[in-house]
């Protein structure tokens, strides 16, 4: 086999034990993740795990949220279950995982190669940002805002709250000086019932709502709240915290942020249109060749 089929062959084998939960997260089981990386012991590979959260931590990335501890029920011969330890684990503790792993592996090798690939993919320094035009910023952050308020919703529902459309309003409220969703898409001018406000936004109202998001989850666990009032609550100072921030560094009120003309996913839209469109025109020009 070619190095070439061995990278195709290794990318689609991590994709294949990739899972999807409910809110449409990615995550590997790491016993799962251990058989591809050529482990054949969870002790050994338990240590790999250990020195990457090491590695999470020096980071100063939350090490949870990227290592979830879960428990795998197991059929005993006689008739019994046992509790296996496992974990669920993000593309990024993927990623720490392989770069801890034994070396002189080839999976190992290979596995850095694919999740720090995958991972790079996700992310933008800030000076790759800054060279962006406005509207790939828009793309960009409301990207992270979707994926990040997944996070939120789970943290929230963890944290007792029911009404997710509830919750999401005491934030705003806090961030839009007493404004709900409703009031939001009323002044901008657009269906609430039918368009995301969020897809309205310019990419530095966007990233308000990222840090609000980003940082309500954050106190969310931290304070350990277990009940829907004091989850509302929370995320109500955050978005009011956030606002004094904006003001104190002179920055651009949310409500007065100009509302672009095209939403995200037009934008989107127009981005895949585009790229089809060169893709055809690539394929003339092979034609005429």
């Amino acid at each position: 086999m070619s190095d070439n089929e061995l990278i195709k062959q290794t990318e689609k084998t991590f994709e294949d034990i990739k899972h999807i939960d409910e809110n449409g997260i990615e995550f590997w089981y790491a016993r799962e993740l251990m058989v591809v990386l050529e482990y054949a012991k969870w002790g050994n590979f338990i240590k790999v795990i250990d020195k990457a959260k090491q590695s999470c931590e020096n980071s100063n990335i939350n090490v949870f949220e990227h290592f979830a501890d879960v428990g795998k029920t197991s059929k005993m011969p006689n008739g019994g279950e046992k509790i296996i330890n496992d974990f669920k684990l993000t593309r990024y503790a993927c990623y720490l995982i392989a770069q801890n792993g034994d070396s002189r592996k080839r999976t190992i090798a290979l596995a850095q190669t694919y999740f720090a690939v995958q991972t790079r993919k996700q992310e933008l320094t800030r000076e790759e940002y800054n060279l962006l035009s406005e509207d790939e910023k828009r793309l960009y952050t409301r990207k992270n805002v979707s994926d990040r308020n997944k996070y939120l919703y789970k943290t929230a529902q963890e944290s007792g709250v029911k009404n997710y459309g509830k919750f999401t309003n005491y934030g705003y409220k806090g961030l839009y000086n007493g404004e709900t969703a409703k009031d939001i898409a009323i002044r901008k001018g657009i269906d609430f019932k039918k368009e995301e406000i969020l897809d309205y936004m310019d990419s530095t109202e966007l990233a308000a709502n990222l840090f609000r998001i980003t940082q309500t989850d954050e106190v969310l666990k931290n304070k350990n709240v277990n009940n829907e009032s004091d989850a509302c609550q929370t995320h109500h100072a955050v978005g009011q915290a956030v606002r004094q921030v904006i003001k104190k560094i002179g920055g651009t009120m949310p409500e007065y942020s100009p509302t672009p003309k095209k939403s995200t996913k037009q934008l989107e839209k127009e981005k895949k249109q585009r790229l089809v469109l060169s893709k055809k025109e690539a394929n003339k020009k092979l034609n005429k060749k």
